[in-house]
């Protein structure tokens, strides 16, 4: 039986914290920089917390091509 326990950084915050420092970037760079500090995210994972976030005003997420999307912050944390 695998047991699930709370992750030490949640994947929020992780997302925001990268937007603040690096700037927009699109959902794959996103996804392959949180891949690295966190083997165990998944990309439907990163999709719906970036729903979650979208629908919550803290991020906006646009079409770039067929496949490739861009990410935003929309408003300063603090």
């Amino acid at each position: 039986m695998t047991l699930k326990t709370w992750k030490p950084h949640p994947l929020y915050t992780e997302i925001i914290e990268l937007l603040e420092r690096k700037g927009p970037m699109t959902d794959l760079e996103l996804y392959d920089l949180l891949k690295g500090s966190n083997e165990a995210i998944g990309y439907s994972d990163l999709n719906k917390t970036l729903m979650r976030m979208e629908i919550q005003g803290k991020i906006y997420v646009s079409t770039l091509t067929k496949g490739k999307r861009r990410v935003e912050l929309t408003e300063k944390e603090g």
